[in-house]
């Protein structure tokens, strides 16, 4: 560590393990699963008493209304929890956009809701590494650039649906992106800290198909079979797929009695492009499939979904970012790899801001979205110390 300044090295020695781990532990215990309004409402409020101890202004942010389809085929308002904002020193003349998560995969009724010491140094529960772990060392490495007495301007956003697609946050994190140097998100690093490089799109449908009921016996040539219609629609969109699109038909939804032609199905489908050019290939093939099974069976089809998160490229100014955050990490001791993957984040959506972002900066673990999720304990201290290096080196305008 001989290559940090004095004070990257006074900063380092303010971060405080213990009180890191002690924060993981208490917010791992809150279930704060997406669709949990009343656990999102409990977490915030925790995380905003702590956050609390940032200078700055925070506000708890009522979520943009969202639709959910059910599998009746009817549009229900879907209820999400408040969305958290720090602003500090927005006057700055370097700002950064630090993001984050509240809500984990894992609903009120879901059996894995405590947390255990699977062996010495690696915590077992919901939500450690994904990303309670990763909310717990930013903050700490935010606490000791503020002892620094470094005059870095930011933006924290923790919002309450990313695990869901962050369709109630998109519009906060894309208004709060504006005029950042840089962004830091703090989903969990693998095991032996690799970050997560370029990322692909994804894209999540709900199509409702509707035909018309008939007796399948007595008169079935009178029927409009929906099922079958969703059915062919799924085919036709799944040979679409190509090595920079998959395309996922992941279930149909509708139907009754064998009796009776059935006069609905909702069809759910994942699309997952590599590149903006796929996503309006995609757009296209959504489109020219449903003229077509219209016309073929005789039924109406109505989409609902988006392209919620778009694909994130590795541009210049991410490389930029990335060999900064490297660089951190070799005088730190810390070797930092980065690799492609197919998974997405707001990571994806804050790229598409023209901003450049890491989205792994938070701790090491694994196994998330399992009952096996797992926190490397060191890595607390390991990751904290990454980010504030990386932030305080940020300030003095590493990446102008």
């Amino acid at each position: 560590m001989n290559r940090l300044s004095s004070v990257e090295r006074a900063t380092l020695e303010r971060i405080d393990a213990a009180a890191m781990l002690a924060r993981v532990e208490r917010w791992a215990a809150i279930s704060s699963g997406t669709r949990n309004v009343a656990g999102c409402a409990a977490m915030a409020t925790e995380l905003a008493d702590a956050f609390a101890a940032l200078p700055g202004d925070i506000e708890l942010v009522e979520p943009t209304p969202t639709e959910s389809v059910g599998a009746d085929g009817h549009v229900t308002p879907l209820a999400h929890g408040r969305h958290l904002r720090l602003s500090v020193r927005p006057d700055a003349p370097v700002r950064l956009l630090l993001t984050g998560h509240m809500d984990t995969v894992y609903p009120l009724d879901h059996p894995f809701q405590t947390s255990r010491w699977r062996e010495p140094g690696v915590l077992n529960g919901p939500g450690v590494a994904d990303m309670k772990g990763g909310l717990s060392l930013m903050l700490e490495a935010l606490l000791a650039i503020e002892a620094s007495g470094t005059p870095l301007g930011y933006d924290v956003v923790i919002n309450s649906d990313e695990e869901t697609g962050s369709l109630s946050s998109a519009a906060l994190l894309a208004d709060v992106a504006r005029g950042k140097v840089a962004a830091l998100t703090y989903e969990p690093a693998l095991p032996d800290g690799t970050l997560a490089g370029a990322r692909g799109g994804t894209g999540n449908f709900s199509v409702v198909v509707r035909g018309r009921a008939a007796h399948a016996g007595r008169n079935p040539e009178d029927g409009r079979n929906a099922i079958v219609a969703a059915s062919a629609l799924a085919v036709r969109l799944h040979e679409e797929r190509s090595p920079q699109l998959a395309v996922n038909p992941a279930r149909i939804e509708g139907g009754g009695p064998n009796n009776v032609v059935p006069d609905l199905a909702v069809l759910r489908v994942n699309f997952r492009p590599a590149d903006a050019a796929e996503i309006a290939r995609a757009r296209a093939a959504i489109d020219a499939a449903v003229a077509a099974v219209q016309t073929a069976h005789d039924v109406s089809i109505h989409v609902h979904g988006s392209f919620n998160r778009p694909p994130k490229p590795i541009d210049a100014g991410a490389a930029r970012l990335f060999a900064l955050v490297r660089d951190a990490g070799a005088d730190l001791d810390q070797p930092i790899a980065w690799r492609d993957t197919g998974g997405v984040c707001d990571g994806n959506n804050i790229a598409a801001c023209g901003v450049p972002v890491v989205d792994t900066m938070g701790a090491r673990g694994g196994a998330i979205h399992s009952t096996d999720e797992f926190l490397i304990v060191d890595s607390l201290a390991e990751r904290a110390a990454l980010s504030a290096v990386t932030m305080l080196r940020l300030a003095e305008g590493a990446l102008a």
